[in-house]
């Protein structure tokens, strides 16, 4: 088995932090509530039916009577907005977005559906649409910093890294105390292989916020990236503290003291992150290989079979699991699982793959005459 070689992204995954601002921030407003100048009786007692549905969470039907609503009063853009929202609510982003554009046309001026309408293009993957959207809704609403993280992050999809920065740095002008700003800077930073300067950042984030275990292992991932173990394994310790049941805190700590061949103290934190996550697969892999290393056959089979059910498209874990049958002298077994291992690696194309898998069937086969 060759030997498991520590390796860091170079990029933070922000998730909680780039990804689109939750639905309510799509629409402050309620969806329609029922007009009391509206003249029209049966119009009123849509509205009405629609609210009620709403309320009982029956978006499906909520629709459908809101677009009879519409056609009868095709200039409310809020019958409009109310349609994008539930679209949206549902992921139906498309459609969202197709409601979200009526009511704009006819109120062009409110900066909530600006923003809504970016967030349901942004959704639906158009990220040119959307920044053009977001750009609409800060000229319209220039406080309002949901309007700035989601220009960011589209722009960050679009790799526009200098313009996503900017973005960031006008939400620390709006409000300097905003830790999340620097970590999207230093996001971006990073995609752009500017690691000095995102550490800046992050530091300025943990002093906005000691106790964040994310900033803290956000750190952790650049120092190891720079070759820094000792100050990345800190910051990790910290993390750790900070969010002891947060799994990826531990992957990192076990992949550390894999690198620095604390076998024992690595398959302990990825046990621990496993613990935390039964179905993570970067804990179950990790482990799954110190146990081949360490001879562990049997315990090997097991974590490579729950791989298997896991992650069933990975050729390296059938293969991983035919090493560790082999070494239990279940041969039979082995074969079927480097078979598979094979197939996987022709689909994939991975030419070296295939010669390893076929390399070690052709071993096992001899071991059986």
């Amino acid at each position: 088995m060759q030997k498991h070689t520590l390796f860091f992204v170079t990029s933070l995954l922000l998730t909680g932090l780039t990804t689109q601002i939750n639905l309510v921030a799509a629409q402050a407003n309620q969806p329609l509530i029922l007009s009391q100048n509206q003249a029209n009786e049966q119009l009123n007692e849509l509205l009405r039916q629609g609210q009620e549905l709403v309320d009982n969470g029956d978006y499906l039907r909520a629709i459908t009577t809101y677009k009879q609503a519409a056609n009868l009063d095709r200039e409310n853009p809020k019958i409009f907005s109310g349609i994008g929202y539930l679209y949206a609510h549902q992921g139906n982003f498309p459609e969202a977005a197709k409601a979200y554009k009526q009511a704009i046309f006819l109120d062009p001026n409110n900066a909530q559906w600006q923003y809504a309408l970016g967030y349901s293009l942004a959704n639906a993957g158009d990220n040119g649409g959307a920044a053009a959207a977001y750009r609409r809704a800060i000229s319209l609403d220039g406080s309002n910093l949901n309007n700035y993280i989601g220009l960011g992050t589209v722009l960050m999809r679009s790799k526009d890294y200098d313009g996503a920065i900017a973005t960031y740095q006008k939400i620390l002008e709006l409000s300097p105390g905003t830790s999340e700003a620097h970590e999207l800077i230093a996001s971006a930073l990073l995609k752009q292989e500017r690691p000095q300067q995102a550490l800046a950042e992050l530091r300025k984030a943990a002093q906005l916020s000691p106790t964040s275990s994310r900033i803290q292992l956000s750190l952790g991932i650049v120092l190891v990236n720079q070759g820094n173990l000792v100050a990345g394994m800190e910051a990790f310790e910290q993390a750790a503290q900070l969010e002891p049941r947060n799994a990826q805190v531990h992957i990192q700590i076990g992949k550390i003291l894999q690198a620095q061949e604390d076998l024992e103290g690595a398959l302990g934190a990825f046990q621990r992150a496993s613990a935390i996550n039964p179905n993570s697969v970067e804990a179950k892999s990790s482990i799954g290989e110190i146990l081949l290393e360490q001879e562990q056959y049997l315990l090997a089979i097991v974590t490579y079979q729950r791989l298997t059910e896991l992650t069933p498209e990975d050729p390296k874990i059938y293969y991983n699991l035919a090493l560790a049958l082999k070494e239990r002298d279940r041969i039979k077994e082995a074969i079927a699982a480097v078979e598979k291992a094979s197939k996987l690696y022709q689909t994939q194309e991975n030419k070296e793959g295939v010669e390893r898998a076929e390399a070690l069937l052709e071993r096992l086969k001899k071991s059986r005459r």
